[in-house]
């Protein structure tokens, strides 16, 4: 019997990643006054966020906008307790 490989995305909601969102409002100089939105989906791990802090310093580095703030939202997508081995699933006949 060969053996089957986990599912990439899986193996990473085992290792603590999960559902990110992050909203950025931000100035552009052009317009000072407007405050404008992105939004961005993705997954990361939390508290630290190191995918979120690349993408913040690319911004800061390579934008010309400036930021006025950053809302985070974060949504495990998979705990421990969720996880369950079964040893017998029953019959069907």
């Amino acid at each position: 019997m060969r053996a089957r490989t986990p599912d990439p995305s899986f193996v990473k909601m085992l290792e603590g990643y999960s559902l990110t969102s992050a909203e950025v409002l931000y100035r552009m100089p052009d317009h000072p006054t407007l405050l404008q939105t992105f939004f961005w989906q993705f997954e990361d791990l939390a508290p630290d966020y190191p995918r979120l802090t690349r993408f913040l310093d690319h911004w800061e580095r390579e934008i010309e906008a400036i930021i006025h703030s950053v809302r985070v939202m974060h949504a495990g997508l998979i705990e421990p307790r969720e996880v369950r081995l079964v040893k017998d699933g029953g019959r069907l006949h």
